[in-house]
């Protein structure tokens, strides 16, 4: 059951409104960095290992024992309002699902989404490592999702990225796992940037 309940949390059915959301993406496809399916993957790939695996992955872990002390720590990471926005949006959309589903509200006030997604892991006494390699990879596929629709690439192009970043996941699972706090940190100032950009850009399909 664990395993059931684990594809669920990082399945793309999850109801928290992550299809509106590109993190930045959006931004780097306008701007022209991203433009095919090579450097869709190489700016993926790139957000992925210097930010997401190096921050928000262990502080994934750090949520699953302490949420309360760790939430706002991540909050306080994201760069843009944007950036901000979504998390918060999804995490108070997981927050909402899972009382509905008696795992009970995230003991925080505002939870993000990682917060949420670790609480319920922990709830589900799912083992960590296999708890971020899923929230990585529904990280991931969102990220390619919102690559097939606004370069736009096929989808067999979006399943070769896939396949691709994909096995990168527990290396970088791996990793979070060995960090000590004072490792932490959220190297990406291209992102930061590129989202800033986002919050005026003229026409968009994504709201980050």
């Amino acid at each position: 059951m664990s395993l059931a309940k684990l594809l669920q949390l990082a399945s793309p059915a999850l109801p928290v409104g992550a299809y509106s959301y590109s993190g930045g993406l959006e931004a780097a496809i306008d701007d022209g960095l991203v433009h095919d399916a090579g450097s869709a993957e190489r700016w993926i790939g790139d957000v992925l290992e210097f930010s997401v695996a190096r921050m928000e992955a262990p502080l994934f872990l750090r949520m699953m024992k302490d949420p309360g002390s760790w939430n706002e720590t991540f909050l306080a990471s994201r760069e843009t309002a944007e950036l901000r926005a979504e998390t918060v949006q999804m995490g108070y959309s997981l927050n909402r699902l899972l009382e509905d589903l008696d795992v009970g509200a995230v003991p925080v006030e505002e939870p993000s989404f990682p917060a949420a997604f670790a609480h319920a892991a922990a709830h589900w006494n799912i083992e960590p490592a296999a708890a971020l390699q899923a929230y990585l990879w529904a990280w991931l596929e969102n990220q390619v999702m919102a690559a097939v629709k606004a370069i736009p690439l096929g989808q067999t192009q979006g399943q070769k990225i896939l396949l691709s970043l994909g096995v990168r996941l527990p290396r970088f699972a791996e990793k979070a796992i060995e960090l000590n706090d004072g490792d932490l940190g959220n190297f990406a100032p291209g992102l930061a940037l590129l989202s800033s950009k986002h919050e005026t850009q003229y026409s968009r399909l994504f709201r980050s």
